[in-house]
């Protein structure tokens, strides 16, 4: 099985580079990296290369199109156009992942289903207190460090950390009431299942358009799996000038329309007819 991570990102190479930075240290090493790249600058392509040089044996992909506002579906389709991968496994360019995170992605693949997990919120003084050390020493995934950063708001944030045996992890996202719905920052899918609902739905703009693939995925008989305790990542803060309300209730309305129709095609997808 060839596994693919496709990172997303736009213009924030910062935390790229940290979100790079946590995959030398996985314990199963995905095939191949794709950046996803929705329309950043010359400095993302920087740090991309500089990856490359240091690490030439994880030299990531480089999809890349030209900005033009929040695209992020459109780029993630031709990740998926362009892939050779088997197994792809979805995170965006603001989260660190924890050295087993690609592990336990592989080994609940199926392709019958797809993995769909969460993440652990830093705030923005935490941010920015981050350093590549952090990262590579594995620092910013110990509990203790969690805690004195307020991570930790919750009981659930605490659990997500991994904090939990893998039998007693697996139980509890097993019987989770918490809806099956697709994250972006943390899901996977076998490339077959992705091209048979056409992939993403690039009419969609930000905030659910990751849910509404899910629920596509879902229709055509993949269905979701919790790893949300069992694949930790960090997430790093940032503003988010992209949101937009109007565009947000018509991604409601998709989300709503796609349930109750059980559809699971798009017309604004990897093929267009």
């Amino acid at each position: 099985m060839r596994i693919e991570l496709v990172i997303s990102t736009y213009n924030a190479p910062r935390s790229l580079r940290l979100t790079l930075l946590s995959v030398p240290g996985q314990r199963r090493r995905p095939d191949s990296i794709c950046i996803a790249d929705d329309g950043s600058g010359p400095e993302t392509a920087a740090v991309i290369r500089d990856f490359a040089a240091a690490h030439p044996d994880l030299a990531p992909r480089h999809v890349w199109h030209p900005d033009r506002g929040f695209e992020k579906n459109a780029i993630l389709n031709k990740a998926v156009a362009s892939s050779q991968a088997d197994l792809m496994i979805f995170t965006d360019g603001d989260c660190l992942m924890h050295p087993g995170f690609v592990a336990r992605h592989a080994e609940l693949a199926d392709p019958r289903r797809y993995a769909c997990g969460s993440l652990i919120r830093l705030n923005a003084a935490a941010t920015a207190a981050v350093t590549e050390e952090d990262v590579t020493s594995g620092r910013v995934f110990d509990r203790g460090w969690l805690r004195a950063q307020g991570a930790f708001d919750r009981l659930t944030s605490w659990l997500k950390s991994g904090a939990l045996p893998r039998p007693l992890a697996t139980l509890l996202e097993r019987s989770s009431p918490v809806r099956r719905t697709w994250s972006g920052s943390n899901a996977s899918a076998f490339r077959s299942a992705i091209v048979a609902v056409n992939g993403f739905d690039e009419a969609m703009k930000y905030g659910g358009e990751d849910k509404e693939f899910g629920v596509r995925l879902a229709n055509s008989g993949v269905r979701g799996r919790h790893l949300r305790f069992s694949a930790p990542l960090v997430h790093l803060d940032h503003a988010r000038s992209y949101v937009d309300a109007a565009k947000l209730r018509e991604n409601r309305a998709r989300i709503i329309e796609a349930r109750r129709s059980g559809r699971s095609w798009t017309p604004n997808g990897l093929v267009r007819k």
